[in-house]
């Protein structure tokens, strides 16, 4: 019998049995998919000789996270890689902004659109060298983050206080309009708002925007060499040396719940493995607790909070195989891993304005990765493997572009999108679909097949908006991995900090399952309370 049971091997997962391996404790990892990873996986299904990133490829969070710096998980094999550029966002003018990990060349480009822009550019830089220590102890650490919090609370006050926390919670489209006076700076926020599904206008899109900004500046957006799942490969080969182990194509179906405990777990095979210690969930919310706990084993508050839980934007993705590299307009597009496609910030707006429509976007704002530009080893001399993914309504009531793309993502629907992606990377690089080899399209429901966590396509565990962060997530009055039903701890990204590879919600639920087995108090009162259950006494 395992002190613990895990349900996912997706990193999060992953970063959980190796804290508890780490611990002394005996783990079972459980992965639903034939192999491990979740959204962290490689194959060469587009073409054999190109390497593709199934789902997320560029990591500065995993480089900030202080959670996987300290698995070491460069002595189980890991290696990193960056493009010469973090990032670009080209116009069809001809005009580009960067960010690259050296400052002079980040601000250089911003005072191209307007002078000043590069000495505003360095002064939110300034502002990141402040209050990064306390704001990654905010993000990383589980909620409430007492310390982290006064730490920050007191360098905000030193950096500006009200005001500077006022300029963190504005919209980005207005945040980049106080900062800059051109539109390069502006575009470099607003376009990693969208990493998110933070519109432009929306509260709080300007500090998301700006963290993930200071986050390229400073690790830069790296890449796994050989592919994204050497990530995941690491933590396996980790977690194996330490005894634990993962159990590929084994979906759990259900957690077995015992005088109110979680004390297991049953297979899809009908097999029942016990768990001494815990249960560790890297499970969406939703599925979670409508499925594998059972709406009579939760609070009615909590089956009413999640009629409110609402997903991140869906998303379409598509890979290609190129034959030499895109010939960007922009020359500085030609040596950035990531590039940001969209003529603009209205186009941006307009976009986000379509999603809220529930409209399929004519214009898709693309994230586009030139993954060989970032990794050598990911296809031959003189080609490059690439990707764009953009974003689509969950419930699609109407087709923007006009070519009748219903949402139902049958393979002409989902062709039809994959066109369009393409004719807005052709806006920015003319000729590209000439070097196409091969290409394949990931639809949402595609994605979801692959990983069953990304529900819809929502690659995030939900939304990024304010109204669903901190202790409001996933629902109100949690914000903790710990769950109403005790031994059970969630450990996906619908839990605090949420989405995006640093292991944090994995790491935060590990935790507290020691913590609750180092507190001789509260085990036992956890054990009256399922006593009183098996008696039927009222708890």
């Amino acid at each position: 019998m395992p002190d613990a049971v895990v349900i996912g091997a997706g990193p999060n997962g992953l970063v959980a049995a190796n804290i508890l391996a780490d611990a002394g404790w005996s783990v079972q990892v459980f992965e639903e998919q034939p192999e491990p990873g979740g959204a962290v996986r490689h194959d060469r299904g587009v073409h054999p000789d190109f390497v593709s990133d199934l789902f997320s490829s560029f990591y500065p969070l995993a480089a900030a996270s202080p959670v996987l710096a300290g698995l070491r998980l460069e002595d189980h094999g890991l290696r990193w890689s960056h493009a010469p550029h973090v990032l670009a966002h080209p116009l069809t003018d001809g005009r580009c902004a960067v960010l690259d990990r050296r400052i002079d060349i980040t601000a250089a480009s911003a005072e191209a659109f307007a002078p000043g822009d590069g000495a505003a550019w360095r002064r939110l830089f300034t502002l990141w060298q402040t209050l990064q220590p306390d704001l990654l102890g905010t993000l990383f650490t589980p909620f409430p983050p007492v310390r982290a919090t006064l730490g920050l609370l007191r360098t905000l006050r030193a950096a500006g206080g009200l005001r500077t926390a006022r300029s963190l919670v504005l919209p980005v489209r207005r945040m980049g309009e106080e900062e800059f006076r051109g539109e390069g700076g502006r575009l470099l926020l607003a376009g990693n708002a969208l990493h998110a599904d933070l519109a432009p206008e929306s509260a709080g899109s300007g500090g998301f925007g700006w963290l993930m900004s200071m986050l390229g500046q400073t690790y830069g957006f790296p890449v796994p060499v050989g592919g994204s799942g050497a990530l995941t490969e690491a933590l396996v080969r980790r977690l194996r040396r330490r005894g634990g182990a993962v159990t590929c194509g084994e979906r759990v179906q259900r957690i077995v719940i015992d005088g109110s405990r979680a004390v297991g777990v049953r297979t899809a095979t009908g097999e029942t493995v016990p768990a001494r210690r815990a249960v560790l969930a890297d499970v969406a919310v939703p599925a979670l607790y409508r499925e594998l706990v059972g709406r009579e084993h939760l609070p009615a508050q909590l089956l009413t909070d999640l009629r409110r839980f609402q997903w991140d934007f869906a998303t379409f993705k598509v890979d290609w195989a190129l034959d030499g590299p895109v010939p960007w307009q922009a020359e500085q597009a030609r040596r950035a891993g990531t590039v940001h496609l969209a003529d603009g910030m209205d186009e941006l707006t307009r976009f986000a304005a379509q999603i809220a429509m529930h409209q399929v976007p004519d214009r898709p704002f693309l994230l586009f990765g030139q993954m060989t530009l970032a990794d050598r080893t990911r296809s031959p001399t003189g080609t490059e493997a690439a990707w764009a993914y953009t974003h689509v309504p969950h419930d699609i009531r109407a087709d923007a572009g006009d070519e009748g793309i219903t949402g139902s993502w049958a393979p002409a629907d989902a062709e039809r999108m994959a066109d369009r992606v393409e004719r807005q990377v052709e806006r920015f690089a003319p000729g590209f679909r000439s070097l196409v080899r091969a290409r394949r399209v990931l639809a949402p429901p595609t994605l979801q097949s692959l990983d069953a966590n990304l529900s819809g396509g929502a690659i995030n565990g939900g939304t990024t908006a304010l109204h669903q962060q901190l202790f409001f997530r996933p629902v109100p009055g949690t914000g903790r991995p710990e769950t109403p039903i005790p031994g059970l701890y969630l450990a996906s990204a619908g839990a605090h900090p949420g989405g995006g590879v640093h292991g944090a919600p994995g790491a935060n639920a590990a935790r507290a399952a020691l913590r609750a087995h180092r507190a001789p108090g509260l085990a036992a009162a956890q054990r009256v309370l399922s006593r009183r259950d098996r008696t039927g006494r009222k708890r």
